[in-house]
């Protein structure tokens, strides 16, 4: 009988920049190989104080309006009582509060059901950290 539960963490490299990263691919490879033909649920977790996870459309400047957006929700200056790391480091640390750092996604046939403009995208605007984890946890039959 394969395993109902199946976790692997992946590393990401978000570099010293404002990201939104493109997860999709890296989900549906562990899927291919994790539960091929299987139905489940796939949660995706970054284990960081100051990234989250989001599903939006990406690659037709969606990703760059949300970047822009959580500049003028949680600008970078010296508001924050949360003080080390680069100026405005604190409202890295209020990002999941917005932006969670978990998603949980439907799969069906060994495949994620995402709508047609729809990826799984990590949201990091922490530049002091270049180097991130996403866990992927598979849960299905």
């Amino acid at each position: 009988m394969a395993d109902t539960f199946l976790s692997r963490t992946v590393d990401v490299a978000t570099g010293d920049r404002e990201t939104v990263f493109d997860l999709t691919e890296v989900c549906a490879s562990f899927l291919r190989e994790a539960a091929p033909g299987r139905d489940g649920l796939l949660n995706v977790f970054t284990p960081h104080a100051t990234a989250g996870l989001a599903v939006i459309e990406t690659g037709a400047g969606s990703d760059e309006d949300l970047l822009e957006a959580l500049r003028s929700l949680l600008p970078a200056d010296d508001r924050w009582r949360h003080r080390h790391g680069s100026p405005g480091h604190g409202r890295d640390h209020v990002l999941p509060a917005i932006v969670p750092p978990h998603a949980t996604l439907p799969v069906i046939g060994g495949a994620l059901q995402l709508g047609t403009w729809q990826s799984v995208t990590l949201v990091d605007t922490n530049r002091d950290n270049p180097h991130r984890q996403v866990r992927l946890t598979f849960l299905g039959q």
